[in-house]
């Protein structure tokens, strides 16, 4: 009688008159089924959320291409303050001059292992991170090819001459700084295939003559000419003494010894010389001949490992010297080149 009286009640009528409330048996069911789903897809949205994370975390990303294909990579990242270290992928396994700051320029701790950086971020939501990498540029003959994955929209200054021959997408922007090319590329990956292009090394020019130049020539002119007359009038007063101007002879031989082969016959006698090496020749010759290592550096934009090779490399072939001065490199071209190097 009791099962009889109260299978209606379950069943067909959700409350009793004195106003008892029951639950369907359905709906327990239901809910017990949905549970386990619900908190299936918690756990993987909580999986999801570091990788998400780490995807949205680099806040900007440059990168800086040089002439012997070595890059420089600088980028700023968010991290979680509360965490004690923050684990920086890197582009590639050989690196130099790892540097991590936070936003306030304190240089953190940091540790390099082939392609990671381990840094010490507790307190701090933001890092800047510059470091070399010689792992994004190839090279197959004359093409030069640039190669990375990137997490986020970049920017991408190419070395001076590089004329690009070929890219894997779309960029967003493209500018020109100091005659090198600076693009803007999406996050991804993403190639440029360029070349460089021979440098026209011409040799200097002289600037217009102005009328002040011109009149002070014609005076030159007339003074020579007057001269010429007081030396004709010497010459007939005392016709047994003759000399020859030994002095100028003199002076002419030492100024060309001492002065420093030109470009154009230095790659004339080392046609192996590369388009880069080229460039610090041409620089060398149009600074009189020598610059301090530091001011190279400056001028081409390049880190002082890349710089230094360069230099050697200039050196193994018999183009310059390398003397120290003031605790400083200084790089002077040879007035004289040896025919084999």
């Amino acid at each position: 009688m009791m099962k009889q009286k109260l299978e209606p009640i379950h069943r067909q009528e959700p409350t009793l008159e004195d106003g008892m409330l029951f639950v369907r048996t359905e709906g327990i069911l239901q809910t017990m089924v949905r549970a386990p789903i619900i908190l299936a897809g918690l756990i993987i949205v909580a999986v999801m959320m570091p990788l998400q994370y780490s995807f949205s975390s680099t806040r900007a990303l440059d990168v800086t291409v040089y002439p012997d294909g070595s890059t420089h990579v600088m980028s700023v990242i968010e991290v979680d303050p509360l965490e004690p270290d923050y684990t920086v992928k890197l582009y590639g396994k050989t690196i130099d001059n790892f540097v991590a700051q936070s936003e306030d320029g304190d240089f953190l701790l940091s540790s390099v292992n082939e392609n990671t950086a381990t840094v010490e971020t507790f307190g701090i939501s933001t890092i800047l991170v510059n470091y070399d990498i010689h792992d994004l540029v190839s090279k197959e003959g004359r093409i030069w090819t640039f190669s990375i994955e990137a997490p986020s929209n970049f920017g991408v200054l190419m070395p001076k001459n590089s004329v690009i021959v070929g890219m894997s997408g779309i960029p967003i922007s493209l500018e020109t700084i100091d005659e090198q090319s600076k693009i803007t590329l999406p996050s991804g990956q993403n190639q440029i295939d360029y070349i460089f292009s021979s440098p026209v090394t011409n040799p200097p020019v002289t600037p217009p003559q102005s009328q002040s130049s011109s009149f002070d020539s014609t005076l030159v002119i007339i003074g020579a000419g007057i001269a010429a007359a007081g030396i004709g009038g010497a010459v007939a007063i005392q016709k047994t003494k003759k000399r020859a101007p030994k002095v100028e002879k003199t002076t002419t031989t030492t100024s060309v010894s001492d002065k420093p082969l030109d470009a154009e016959t230095i790659f004339q006698l080392r046609p192996d010389l590369r388009e880069d090496d080229k460039e610090i020749v041409t620089f060398l010759f149009e600074n009189g001949g020598q610059a301090l290592e530091s001011e190279l550096r400056k001028k081409f934009l390049q880190p002082r490992t890349t710089m230094w090779r360069a230099v050697k490399r200039l050196e193994r072939y018999g183009v310059i010297d390398i003397e120290k001065k003031d605790l400083q490199n200084l790089v002077k071209l040879k007035s004289k080149l040896e025919e084999e190097q």
